[in-house]
């Protein structure tokens, strides 16, 4: 038992010091060692929720990361566990700190939905996000005139401030693309997305410029999928896959709603949604065309103009 703890601490150890360990992600890797901890001593979630004066639905919702944990808390469950050790039991501590220290996006709150919070936390921790969209840019690709019209197109009785604070996040939501250990964007684009001149023919003009310039970069991955290829795998709508460096963390599925979003990741449905990822990029234009069939849109649908 003793040294599978330390196997375990030492992997505590490793994602406090990585660099994409966002709080969201770490609350994933914290209740994923707890679990592991409670389930080797056969401690039932009811026993561990008595410990922490809470219920066993509190120890689901810690051990799946879906909320944080008070110091008290995790000293206690370390405790049960049988983790007595002081500098062990440092190591979880301190990963309860920083896994509840909030993240960037938190002064966004007031236009920030808690089941979109999720996807921010995880991307700033992917190592590689896999991304295909139908009707528009990818949002981590998107010009902010071009972000401005998505955006009040999805939340018609948001007022101007809230549709500036929305622009801003997604702005500041890109800047994770240009970070010295910035994740891969691997992004497939469908055509229709590309014609649809939302915010009006300037503007788009604009976000055909932005996506030819961002295709240059080295950790960006961006093919076409044109209307002559037919049907699509995944026509239903935009699928987003995220993969992390941490080993403790699954591939994790993103299906964004209406006003809500569906993150799977039970091992079938990745591995789904990832045969239909795959059949897509190989389907689509490949990367290296992509810029010439950007530049084919400048004589169409009233791009004419130079971009």
């Amino acid at each position: 038992m003793a040294s599978a703890q330390a196997g375990r601490v030492s992997s505590v150890t490793d994602i406090l010091s990585h660099p994409r360990g966002g709080p969201t992600v770490l609350r994933i890797v914290l209740g994923t060692h707890l679990r592991r901890l409670r389930e080797s001593r056969g401690i039932t979630r009811e026993a561990a929720g008595d410990a922490i004066r809470g219920s066993h639905a509190k120890i689901s919702r810690l051990e799946l990361g879906r909320v944080g944990s008070k110091e008290r808390d995790i000293a206690d469950l370390l405790t049960l566990y049988g983790v007595v050790d002081d500098e062990q039991r440092e190591q979880f501590l301190a990963l309860a700190r920083q896994a509840s220290t909030p993240g960037w996006w938190q002064k966004y709150s007031d236009v920030l939905p808690s089941w979109f919070e999720t996807l921010i936390g995880l991307e700033e921790a992917a190592s590689m996000i896999r991304t295909y969209e139908v009707q528009f840019i990818p949002g981590l690709l998107q010009t902010a005139d071009y972000a401005r019209a998505c955006i009040r197109l999805g939340n018609p009785r948001a007022s101007d401030r809230q549709v500036d604070r929305r622009v801003e996040l997604r702005l500041e939501r890109q800047k994770l693309l240009l970070k010295p250990h910035a994740p891969k964007l691997w992004a497939v684009v469908d055509e229709a997305a590309l014609r649809r001149a939302l915010g009006g023919p300037e503007a788009m003009r604009a976000q055909i410029r932005h996506l030819r310039e961002l295709a240059e970069r080295p950790n960006i991955t961006l093919q076409v999928a044109p209307f002559r290829i037919g049907g699509l795998a995944a026509a239903g709508g935009p699928v987003t896959i995220l993969r992390f460096m941490e080993p403790d963390l699954p591939d994790i599925v993103y299906l964004e709603q209406l006003n809500s979003a569906l993150y799977l990741d039970k091992r079938e449905d990745v591995e789904d949604y990832m045969a239909v990822m795959d059949s897509l990029c190989a389907t689509a234009e490949p990367h290296g065309k992509t810029a010439d069939f950007l530049d084919g849109l400048r004589f169409l649908d009233g791009l004419e103009r130079s971009l």
